[in-house]
């Protein structure tokens, strides 16, 4: 079994529900087995500004799935949610990234694991730091977070215990 951190955003539409579709459509495969969502967090965009707000989060998961399977699936997820591709990092209903599969490390066209860009992006490591264990991660993620440009744009939305029980 890969255990595996995914990052997912939203900014169009209804955010906070998109997220929650995805999970709902992830933890429904039969391959993945969810173990540890983090909080919410509202977040400035990053790359293309034009665009509203995001709601960030992160998802731990074990899966049988090989990478590029699980990336297969995940893509799906995005596709059924609305998913499109117009603007390089520009708005999107749904963005699901995987962050991490273990130890593993590799660089194909259609994946990079480790995430390339995960340790400059407050978004990303904030909701991160919520699920991860000694040995999950290589380093202390607050001193990354402390060197992120996008720390101070990285805000509590809502508690996920909050969500489930909305």
């Amino acid at each position: 079994m890969y255990k595996v951190f995914l990052s997912l955003g939203s900014n169009l539409g209804d955010r906070e529900n998109n997220l929650m579709e995805a999970i709902k459509k992830i933890k429904d495969m039969d391959e993945i087995k969810l173990t540890k969502v983090s909080n919410i967090y509202e977040t400035e965009p990053v790359g293309y500004l034009e665009q509203g707000r995001f709601l960030n989060m992160a998802i731990k998961l074990l899966t049988k799935l090989a990478p590029l399977e699980l990336l297969n699936k995940l893509q799906a997820v995005e596709n059924l949610l609305m998913r499109t591709r117009e603007i390089h990092w520009g708005p999107r209903t749904i963005d699901i990234d995987i962050l991490m599969i273990d130890n593993l490390k590799m660089d194909t066209k259609e994946l990079t694991v480790p995430h390339p860009r995960m340790l400059e992006r407050a978004f990303v490591l904030v909701p991160l730091m919520e699920l991860t264990e000694e040995g999950d991660f290589e380093g202390d993620i607050s001193e990354y977070i402390d060197n992120c440009k996008d720390k101070n744009g990285v805000v509590l939305y809502k508690k996920f215990e909050d969500v489930v029980q909305d």
